[in-house]
């Protein structure tokens, strides 16, 4: 598939937004992608995570983790593809964990594979990363169907791909020129108390 036919579904779906954005790693930017949007049509859904899950196909993942709540749908969806058992681990008390009972079937050595909706800054990929390894797991990367990283410090200490590279303005608060604008600012990212 195509960046183009990828980014086609995104809009057709209003996944792809443009505004004023406050996103969860508190930077500002003028566009936005909740894939929440894409995620309620599955048939849309598996055709993209399929994608997601081809780019890491060779390299045989034997298990798919997400982080709550962006990467739950895209890891099952992704996991699906792969074939191979998929959780998710969740914030407890501000910090990542594997609850519901999904910390023993992370095993020693197992080839893991972290997924996220979109990646800004990588901080939860990494939070999973890091879980994952203290486990014993060896992740062998992280995955995204949007990559918005550009200009950004990326937090991820493993390899990354994504079906998407989108070059967005993003902004620290103090620089943003929506803000300047006076733009009334969304805040529809999974951590809206930023």
């Amino acid at each position: 598939m195509k960046k183009e036919e990828a980014l086609a579904i995104l809009e057709e779906t209003g996944a792809y937004q443009r505004g004023h954005f406050k996103l969860s790693s508190g930077l500002h930017s003028d566009v936005y992608v909740q894939c929440a949007q894409l995620l309620m049509h599955p048939a849309l859904a598996e055709r993209i995570c399929r994608e997601v899950a081809d780019l890491w196909r060779d390299d045989k993942p034997e298990m798919v983790v997400g982080p709550a709540i962006g990467g739950i749908l895209v890891a099952y969806e992704v996991g699906r593809a792969l074939q191979v058992p998929t959780i998710f681990a969740e914030r407890e008390n501000g910090v990542m964990t594997l609850r519901r009972g999904f910390a023993p079937h992370v095993t020693k050595g197992m080839r893991v594979l972290v997924t996220e909706d979109v990646l800004t800054t990588g901080g939860s990929a990494q939070e999973v990363v890091a879980l994952l390894q203290e486990q014993g797991a060896e992740v062998i990367g992280a995955a995204s169907i949007i990559d918005r990283t550009h200009g950004n410090q990326v937090k991820l200490t493993v390899p990354y791909r994504s079906l998407i590279s989108l070059e967005a303005g993003t902004y620290p608060p103090e620089d943003c020129p929506l803000c300047a604008e006076g733009a009334p600012i969304n805040k529809p990212g999974s951590r809206p108390g930023l």
